[in-house]
């Protein structure tokens, strides 16, 4: 992963061709965003969602929610990865990578301790 984009919380403005458009700037492959900043993520649709790869989000702190955007289509988290999320009391719902935006987004604009991990489509 490289450093942070963006160092700081940004709704995402727009997604879709590989990327996403953020605070004026644009990103090509997969973003997690916490409250320290949005990161590159190196992560494409179809690999498997594992505690390594998500391993940022469970070392951040201020995260109570993550909103998982897996992709075109809606995919489970696998036990031992919802298990880790739960031990760092972080509740967790997946959902397509459109619909984690939108949520994402309007959770932000509510301050709340909301943190996403999207798959670029």
């Amino acid at each position: 992963m490289r450093d942070a984009h963006f160092p700081g919380r940004a709704p995402i403005d727009a997604y879709g061709n590989g990327g996403f458009r953020f605070a004026d700037m644009s990103h090509r492959g997969s973003l997690i965003c916490l409250p320290a900043g949005i990161y590159a993520w190196d992560m494409a649709e179809g690999d498997p969602l594992t505690v390594e790869a998500f391993a940022r989000v469970l070392d951040a702190e201020g995260v109570e929610f993550l909103l998982v955007g897996t992709g075109r289509d809606i995919r489970p988290l696998p036990a031992p990865l919802k298990a880790a999320l739960r031990a760092r009391g972080i509740s967790s719902d997946p959902m397509g990578t459109g619909a984690a935006i939108r949520t994402y987004n309007i959770m932000l604009g509510e301050s709340r301790p909301v943190a996403a991990a999207l798959i670029a489509v």
